[in-house]
C-alpha cells in the first residue's frame, strides 16, 4: 500500500510515530479521550493492552469544536441494557492525582494511579452543582448507565463510580496515545486506506451501540482515542442516549449534526451514518464538507444538503461518501433495507476482513509515540493545577439525591 508507506514516512520524519501497512499480525486494543468546550473526557489501554494490565485498570487537542447541549427526555420502554452496579465501587482515597488531563465546566479529567494495583486510569471529576445548573443530570446518569453495561475492544470501559458531597467520579481506561483528532491534525489529511482502517474500526463500534439501541450522537476525531499499539477506542458518552424507535433532541457537534436533527424532526440511528460520513470525508479531504465560519452558517448548507468532493479522492470513497452524507433518511446507507450490511459490503470496504478487524488481527496504521512507558502522558497539554477538595464528606450534600447511582 504506497500510499500508507507514504505516511508512514511522513510521520517518521515528524517522530511522531510508525504506521503500517494492513496485515495478518496480532495487535492489542485501547483508547480513548475527549474534551470539547463544556466537558473533557479521557481514557486510557484497554484489557490486552500492557500499558493497563488485565482486570483493572483521560485528553484534548487546541481548539475543541464546540458541542451543541443537549436535553432529552427519558425513554418510555423498557431498556435492553443489563444494570452494572457501579456505586461505591471506589473511593478518592484509593488512587494518588498526578495531572490534570483536561477541563470543562463540569469539572476535570485527572491521570492517577491505583494505590492498590499500581495502575493508571483515567479519572473524571464532576462538580455536581454544575451539572444540575446546566440541566445535564440525565445525560450525566445516562452516561454512567451506558457505559457501565458496554464490553468492546474499540470503546472505553468505565471500571467504577463513586461520589463525595460535591463531586462525582468515574474512573476509566487510562489512554496515553491521544486523539485521533490530533493525528488528522499533524497529517492533514490521511491516505486512503489509513481513513478506511480507522472508518472500519469505528464502524464495528457503531455496529455494536447501534445492537444495543444506543445512538452515540456525538462522532467527530475529538471522540476517537488511540492507544499504544494504535488501534481506537470511542470515548465521551455524554451524549448517547439508549432509544428504540426514534428521538427529537438537537445535541452534537455543527459540522457533524445530520440535517433532520437541525429541522427537530424524529430521528433514529441514521444520525450516526450520517456523522460516519461526515467523518470519513474529513479524514480524506482535511476539513468537514459543510464548514463555515459559525454553527448558522454550518445549519444552513447541511440543510441544503449540497457538498462537493474533490477530484483526487478514489470513486469508491466518493461513492460511499454520497451514500452516507445523503439528506433524504430514507436513502442514506445504513438505514436501507440491509442496514449496515450496506455499509460493509460497500466496495470501499471490499478488502476490509471484519472478523480479523474486531480480533485485533490486522496491523494499525500508525503507533504513537509513548516515550516514557506505562503511563506516560506527553500526548496531553499541561493545564494549571489547583488544591482540590476531593473527598469532603462532612459538608451537606445538596445535590447527591440527582446520581444515586454513583
Amino acid at each position: 500500500m504506497s500510499d500508507t508507506g507514504h505516511f508512514r514516512e511522513n510521520l517518521q520524519n515528524s517522530n511522531d510515530g510508525n504506521l503500517l501497512d494492513n496485515s495478518n499480525e496480532d495487535t492489542t486494543q485501547s483508547i480513548q479521550s475527549n474534551s470539547d468546550s463544556t466537558q473533557v473526557v479521557v481514557s486510557l489501554g484497554s484489557t490486552g493492552d500492557s500499558a493497563v494490565g488485565e482486570g483493572h485498570d483521560l485528553v484534548r487537542d487546541a481548539e475543541p469544536r464546540a458541542t451543541q447541549e443537549c436535553a432529552s427526555a427519558k425513554p418510555s420502554f423498557r431498556t435492553c441494557l443489563p444494570y452494572k452496579e457501579t456505586k461505591g465501587k471506589y473511593t478518592i482515597y484509593d488512587f494518588r492525582v498526578l495531572r490534570t488531563l483536561g477541563t470543562g465546566f463540569f469539572g476535570r479529567v485527572h491521570l492517577v494511579k491505583s494505590n492498590h494495583n499500581g495502575r493508571y486510569y483515567a479519572m473524571k471529576v464532576f462538580r455536581k452543582r454544575n451539572i444540575v445548573k446546566a440541566k445535564q443530570v440525565e445525560h450525566t446518569n445516562d452516561e454512567r448507565r451506558i457505559l457501565a453495561s458496554l464490553q468492546h475492544p474499540f470503546i472505553t470501559r468505565m471500571w467504577g463510580t463513586f461520589q463525595d458531597s460535591k463531586s462525582i467520579f468515574m474512573v476509566m481506561d487510562y489512554i496515553e496515545g491521544g486523539e485521533l483528532f490530533s493525528l488528522l491534525r499533524k497529517s492533514r489529511t490521511f491516505p486512503n486506506q489509513v481513513a478506511k482502517f480507522y472508518a472500519a474500526e469505528v464502524l464495528l463500534a457503531l455496529e455494536y451501540l447501534h445492537s444495543k439501541n444506543v445512538i452515540y450522537r456525538d462522532l467527530k476525531p475529538e471522540n476517537i482515542l488511540l492507544a499504544r499499539s494504535g488501534h481506537i477506542k470511542l470515548t465521551d458518552f455524554g451524549f448517547a442516549k439508549e432509544v428504540e424507535t426514534t428521538t427529537y433532541t438537537l445535541c452534537g457537534t455543527p459540522d457533524y449534526i445530520a440535517p433532520e436533527v437541525i429541522a427537530v424532526q424524529a430521528y433514529n440511528k441514521s444520525v450516526d451514518w450520517w456523522s460516519f460520513g461526515i467523518l470519513i470525508y474529513e479524514m480524506l479531504v482535511g476539513t468537514t464538507p459543510f464548514y463555515d465560519s459559525s454553527p448558522l452558517k454550518i445549519y444552513e448548507k447541511i440543510t441544503n444538503g449540497m457538498f462537493s468532493i474533490p477530484e483526487h479522492i478514489q470513486p469508491e470513497a466518493k461513492s460511499i461518501l454520497k451514500g452516507l452524507i445523503k439528506k433524504d433518511v430514507t436513502y442514506r446507507l445504513g438505514n436501507l433495507q440491509n442496514g449496515i450490511d450496506d455499509i460493509k459490503q460497500h466496495p470501499w470496504f471490499e478488502e476490509v476482513v471484519w472478523g480479523n478487524l474486531i480480533n485485533g488481527k490486522i496491523e494499525t496504521p500508525y503507533e504513537p509515540n509513548i516515550p516514557n512507558g506505562v503511563g506516560d502522558s506527553s500526548q496531553f497539554e499541561i493545564y494549571p493545577e489547583e488544591n482540590y477538595d476531593y473527598g469532603n464528606y462532612n459538608d451537606p450534600d445538596e445535590f447527591g439525591l440527582y446520581f444515586p447511582d454513583f
